[in-house]
């Protein structure tokens, strides 16, 4: 059986204040068509294989402020968890009006196409943080997943900057308030952190194996909340 919110003991037992808020967000999480599930601080694994899938392969690289070279490396992760008692992972089924998604549908630039997945869950998770800040809980931090796409019209500053890429046009950003880091591209396992969790992910498949067109919509999103 996997933990709730009030069946972890010994080293990972929770205060009755922390327990509490664990179901204020989860119910808040629910209220947004998410499923909220806590996790010990020690489950979540941070692998630095994970950054190289996104140095090597992904579309997004250098182009979004919540993806790499401008979020904290994988060590810089570690002894970030490290400094928590829990997290809560939040997992998003579907894609928002999409749920009979085929191939021939994504475009080929199919980051746009996302737009309303990636606001629900990057959405959800800063409401959540938000909501445990504001409840005293003032080390709230959430992880989100997938490129940033809050720039509706226009093309992210990090892609639209020449030259020379690093974290120092982050003071550009048109919504640093808003950006968080996806949990996969700060060196989080998403999968072995969710199978942690009682959740078994698996790779969606692609036409012909071609990045991005997926078979189906019925894939599984997860973000994360560091709670302490």
């Amino acid at each position: 059986m996997v933990p709730g919110a009030g069946e972890f003991s010994g080293e990972h037992a929770m205060s009755e204040h922390l327990e509490k808020e664990i179901e204020i967000l989860s119910r808040l999480a629910g209220e947004r068509g998410a499923l909220a599930r806590p996790i010990p601080a020690d489950a979540i694994v941070v692998s630095d294989w994970v950054r190289f899938k996104c140095r090597f392969g992904c579309k997004g690289y250098g182009k979004h402020m919540g993806c790499p070279p401008y979020v904290p490396s994988p060590e810089e992760t570690r002894r970030m968890v490290r400094e928590y008692q829990m997290g809560l992972l939040v997992r998003f089924d579907g894609i928002p009006g999409h749920p009979d998604l085929t191939p021939e549908q994504i475009p080929e630039d199919f980051h746009p196409f996302y737009r309303d997945l990636i606001l629900w869950v990057n959405g959800t998770i800063h409401f959540l943080e938000k909501t445990a800040f504001y409840d005293n809980f003032y080390k709230a931090f959430g992880f989100g997943a997938y490129p940033c796409i809050y720039c509706e019209h226009t093309h992210c500053v990090a892609e639209e900057q020449p030259g020379i890429v690093d974290e120092s046009i982050r003071r550009l950003c048109r919504h640093m308030d808003m950006v968080r880091p996806s949990m996969e591209a700060v060196g989080i396992d998403v999968f072995a952190t969710a199978r942690n969790a009682g959740w078994k992910l698996h790779v969606v498949p692609c036409r012909n194996l071609e990045y991005g067109m997926i078979e189906h919509g019925n894939i599984i999103s997860i973000g994360l909340v560091m709670l302490e």
